[in-house]
């Protein structure tokens, strides 16, 4: 099953190919490395005329070259939404646009709930800059909690809610290693309606906590199993790692949630742009979910 985030106006993937994809962000465009573009790309003008390039180095890491003059950040919107973006020394810029389908998703099943009267709260695992945890608490979201290691991303989330003007929705930001939080979550008897995750490959917490994802997920889930709600909406997992199929994520959601949850549903696929050029998508990593009804969003080109 594929999710396409095709409903942006202000983020565009213009072309793709021979490791590389060609970005409008607002009016800047950036030209950014991106290992699942392996075919070869359409030669035209477009790819020599960028605000910005980012070189990979053969050492690892690399570095932007600026051909036009940018802003050290600027904003995006998506919907009622805004963010803040800025090339990263990483190459990222603060927001993955593919995300956005998931988004839409989410605040489906948020805004259905609360016009049922069904009391949601979120919880926002690895959240990165916070588009997620915008998008849940724009939809009316009772509490969302946001936890990340990094206190720097955890800081860009908080300037996204401002930019987003949602000062006065209850936003709780955690810095903090996920399994510790979660495993005190427990303990304290909080339960979400609604669990989130986009774990990286590997990463460090905020203590020096090693997290290799083939490593870890079961554990990761299992524990918010503790913490999922006998009442719950969704379980949504992403993932980046090369190599890693949404055929697993399938299969770890089917042998932990669904056996909590039977009555619910579980679905996997590919995230995915759609390539103003070529009209073809790029893929932009995996997801797993299992939500209370069949509600699978088919939002294929």
């Amino acid at each position: 099953m594929k999710r396409i985030a095709n409903q942006w106006k202000d983020y565009e993937c213009c072309d793709a190919g021979d490791g590389e994809k060609l970005e409008r962000w607002q009016n800047i465009i950036l030209r950014r490395p991106d290992p699942q573009a392996v075919w070869k790309r359409t030669e035209h003008a477009g790819w020599n005329r960028v605000h910005a390039h980012y070189h990979r180095s053969n050492r690892g890491g690399g570095s932007w070259e600026f051909k036009q003059a940018v802003p050290e950040t600027w904003t995006v919107s998506y919907k009622e939404l805004t963010f803040k973006v800025s090339p990263t020394g990483f190459k990222h810029t603060g927001l993955f646009p593919e995300q956005a389908v998931n988004w839409d998703w989410m605040q489906s099943k948020i805004r259905k709930a609360k016009a049922a009267g069904r009391p949601v709260r979120i919880l926002n695992l690895f959240a990165y800059t916070g588009g997620a945890t915008m998008a849940c608490a724009s939809a009316g979201a009772d509490e969302v909690v946001h936890v990340d290691a990094s206190k720097g991303m955890v800081q860009w989330a908080k300037e996204n809610m401002a930019l987003s003007h949602l000062e006065n929705r209850t936003i709780r930001f955690i810095v903090d290693d996920v399994l510790k939080f979660v495993a005190r979550e427990k303990r304290r008897g909080h339960t979400y309606q609604g669990i989130l995750m986009d774990p990286p490959s590997y990463g460090r917490g905020p203590n020096g906590e090693v997290w290799k994802l083939e490593d870890q997920i079961n554990e990761l889930v299992n524990a918010c199993l503790e913490i999922l709600d006998d009442d719950a909406l969704f379980l949504l997992v992403n993932s980046y790692t090369t190599g890693f199929s949404s055929i697993v994520l399938e299969n770890i959601l089917r042998t932990t949630v669904l056996r909590c949850h039977p009555k619910g549903y579980v679905f996997a696929g590919e995230v995915g742009l759609p390539i103003t050029q070529d009209h073809m998508i790029l893929p932009c990593g995996i997801y797993g979910a299992w939500s209370d009804e069949d509600d699978e969003v088919q939002n294929s080109l």
